[in-house]
């Protein structure tokens, strides 16, 4: 994986992120499960041109891009967020195994990749920690 600059912040500090996926009800789901868990969930989007804009206009520390965005792929979205410089920690989130998507993975911007059933605080701070 190849690792880019991002910002983020020590613990106590609250992580402030956007979600980036095609599923409303899991947009729902993971903004709950995050807020209750200490972060900011400072915006959501549905596509690449969403997720390139909520980028531009809210600065997060932390992307979570789903791979698999209806008709576009996650990748496109992550190589085109690095392309234009975003500080964020790009992670890639799917209800799929890593193993299915590693190579793509490893070519990515992305810091990670997070399997949706395991997605916690917890788990975006030890991918972070390790980045």
């Amino acid at each position: 994986m190849q690792a880019l600059p991002f910002l983020w912040h020590h613990r106590g500090v609250q992580l402030r992120c956007v979600i980036v996926d095609d599923d409303t009800s899991f947009l729902d789901v993971a903004r709950a499960l995050l807020e209750r868990e200490g972060m900011t969930v400072a915006g959501l989007a549905g596509n690449s041109a969403e997720a390139v804009e909520r980028a531009r206009a809210l600065r997060p520390d932390v992307m979570l891009i789903d791979i698999r965005l209806s008709e576009e792929s996650g990748f496109d979205a992550a190589r085109q967020l690095a392309a234009e410089g975003q500080a964020a920690a790009l992670i890639m989130i799917s209800t799929y195994r890593e193993a299915d998507y590693a190579d793509l993975i490893a070519e990515s911007p992305a810091i990670g990749f997070l399997n949706k059933t395991d997605l916690s605080a917890a788990a975006i701070h030890r991918l972070l920690s390790a980045a």
